[in-house]
């Protein structure tokens, strides 16, 4: 049985903070699950994968994060209680569901899930999502720890329920990657059949329907600002004259700075919990209290601003201050030194910073970039690209998996990003306004996920690119989730259907489709050639599946290779920047615990000095 459907009310677990959202939303009895995986949520979505296969919990994999927030939302319709998870950038694709499901609401309860990346761990940016509940007029919740964070799942689908509107959960990395010991709570039995009842003059959200609806919503804001107020998770402590507004982790960093700075009777603490809408008369009630005010928030100043608007309705004009040059920055992460530093600053304490240790005599720690694993098949594609393209003048629009690594040198396969698909639609434009050829690439999850609109565009709109589709059969840099052109049958699940990347390709009307196999160097170079000159929009399918995941199957089949004597210290087997690779005495050497055998290092060496191991002990 599945650790988190254990049924042992006051057990305590040690939990990441991601499976402990995923055994709140279990307790809650959450029936209908859907995501497309992003870190930092993947783990909650990987625990409800495992707990649907030895349950009636439905999960699923979706294309994409609009597509698994309408799922969610048709089941929330229903009756049954819903949960769509997703990182925060992710909430942009959904963000045209969101907006207008505030509008329709829902029946049964309908968690959505938001990972922010402060600091961009994992992300092309640190959007803070507290800005979507603003946007939408939902209800948001943030937990400051795993155990809150395991707790305020049902809590918040009671309030969504009664709201009758999704609620929007948002955590961040350090909430959904800390572990802590929870205590479990009672398991509510799961309702796993609804029924949809027709009522399009409320659902169907026509202008005139979504005028009285829009209505419906801001009414429906006054009744949450009301549940904000008397919000068990909007707190107050400590007694004093200065008074500190937190949210989030900031609220564990600014409980231990208020003990280490000997504060407790001088400072009071409004822990923040419910931030949108703001408990407004609990805030002014706590400012009028207060001498001055320091709001200690991670992200943007989306509490600060709140706290300032309330104070000048009520009249009150005390320093209230947050981010600023001398205090928070909007960039990154705190941490506690930081957090420390600003409030004994805000409030004129005297304070000294632990004395560093004198690290001068400690070498310096090499750098060690992100890197494709050695034997990445990406890593193989990228070199036959380039022998193709010699003589070109190239753009590399990339996007976003693992062979975004593509940017660093010596590889410099990625020229420009945006989102998830953009390489797609971007190759077309800038196919139309230079002379350059314009090669992109997209892995065979995005491509699922946002490529396909764009290439349908740059067929119908006749654009002259090359697409290289990096399809190593499964969503890696996530942490190997299924897709739609995954063989489920590899992972012993039954059930399932299988879409072609070939056949959606020539089915959108693609003329020119070449599938290579990438570690067959000389073949996809010569074929990737006919597909670069091809006037129009061409296709390049390399199909090899993630090393990482051929091991995870016992797939992999290949042997290790060493340096032979042959060698001439020429190094173009270093252009590909293989891990297995390293440098001693001025001599090239392979790791034999690293090579993977994809043998494409020898087919680049021009002395043919790399060859075989017959066994590690004689490398």
């Amino acid at each position: 049985m599945h650790k988190l459907l254990t049924d042992q009310v006051g057990e305590k677990m040690l939990l990441l903070g991601n499976e402990a959202i995923a055994r709140g939303a279990i307790e809650a009895g959450v029936a209908f699950t859907s995501t497309y995986p992003g870190t930092p949520s993947s783990e909650i979505s990987l625990s409800f994968f495992q707990i649907s296969q030895e349950s009636d919990l439905y999960f699923e994999y979706s294309v994409n994060e609009k597509v698994a927030m309408e799922m969610a939302a048709a089941a929330a319709n229903c009756g049954l209680r819903s949960m769509v998870v997703m990182k925060h950038v992710g909430v942009n694709v959904a963000a045209d569901v969101l907006m207008t499901l505030a509008y329709v609401g829902v029946k049964g309860g309908m968690v959505v899930l938001t990972a922010d990346d402060p600091s961009m761990f994992s992300s092309q940016n640190e959007q803070d999502n507290r800005y979507y509940g603003k946007l939408s007029g939902l209800p948001v919740i943030e937990p400051s720890s795993v155990e809150e964070a395991k707790e305020m799942v049902p809590y918040a689908f009671e309030i969504s329920e009664t709201l009758k509107e999704p609620v929007i959960m948002r955590t961040t990395t350090r909430i959904n990657h800390s572990n802590a010991s929870v205590s479990l709570g009672p398991i509510r039995p799961r309702i796993t059949i609804g029924d949809f009842q027709k009522d399009p003059f409320n659902l169907v959200p026509v202008p005139a329907v979504s005028r009285k609806l829009h209505a419906k919503l801001l009414a429906n804001i006054e009744k949450a600002a009301g549940l904000s107020e008397h919000s068990p998770y909007n707190f107050i402590s400590g007694n004093g004259p200065w008074g500190i507004i937190c949210n989030g982790v900031s609220y564990n960093y600014v409980d231990d700075a208020v003990a280490d700075l000997g504060i407790r009777n001088n400072a009071r603490i409004l822990r923040i919990g419910f931030s949108h809408p703001m408990p407004a008369d609990r805030i002014a009630s706590f400012l009028k209290g207060c001498e001055k005010v320091l709001v200690v928030e991670e992200g943007e100043p989306f509490m600060e601003e709140a706290v300032r608007s309330i104070a000048q309705e009520n009249g009150v004009t005390i320093p209230i201050k947050g981010k600023a040059k001398d205090l928070f920055s909007r960039l990154y992460e705190l941490d506690p030194g930081q957090v420390r530093k600003g409030i004994a600053s805000f409030f004129s304490i005297p304070y000294t910073p632990p004395e560093l240790p004198d690290l001068s005599d400690i070498p310096e720690i090499p750098q060690r970039p992100p890197n494709l694993c050695a034997g990445c098949s990406h890593r193989a594609t990228y070199y036959a690209v380039k022998k193709a393209a010699e003589g070109m003048e190239t753009i590399y629009p990339t996007d976003i998996g693992c062979y975004t690594l593509g940017v660093l040198p010596p590889l410099s396969m990625a020229d420009f990003l945006l989102c998830m698909g953009s390489s797609v639609d971007t190759s077309g434009g800038f196919s139309k306004v230079t002379n350059k050829k314009v090669i992109s690439f997209i892995g065979d999850s995005t491509f699922f996920h946002s490529g396909i609109p764009g290439l349908v565009n740059a067929v119908f709109n006749n654009h002259n690119f090359t697409l290289v589709i990096l399809d190593n059969g499964i969503t890696a840099m996530t942490g190997h989730q299924p897709h739609p052109g995954v063989d489920m049958t590899l992972l012993n699940l039954q059930g399932y259907g299988r879409v072609s990347i070939e056949d959606v390709v020539k089915g959108i009307g693609v003329k020119q489709v070449i599938k290579i196999k990438p570690y067959k160097v000389k073949k996809s170079i010569e074929a990737i050639k006919e597909a670069l000159h091809f006037k129009g929009v061409s296709v390049v399918i390399s199909e090899e599946m993630c090393v990482l995941y051929a091991k995870s199957l016992k797939l992999a089949k290949g042997k290790p290779f060493r340096v032979s004597d042959k060698c001439a210290n020429h190094r173009a087997c270093l252009s590909i920047a293989c891990p297995a690779f390293y440098v001693w005495k001025d001599r090239v050497n392979i790791d034999p615990d690293l090579c993977t055998g994809c043998s494409v290092c020898a087919q680049i060496c021009p002395e043919n000095a790399i060859l075989p191991l017959k066994d590690k002990k004689s490398g």
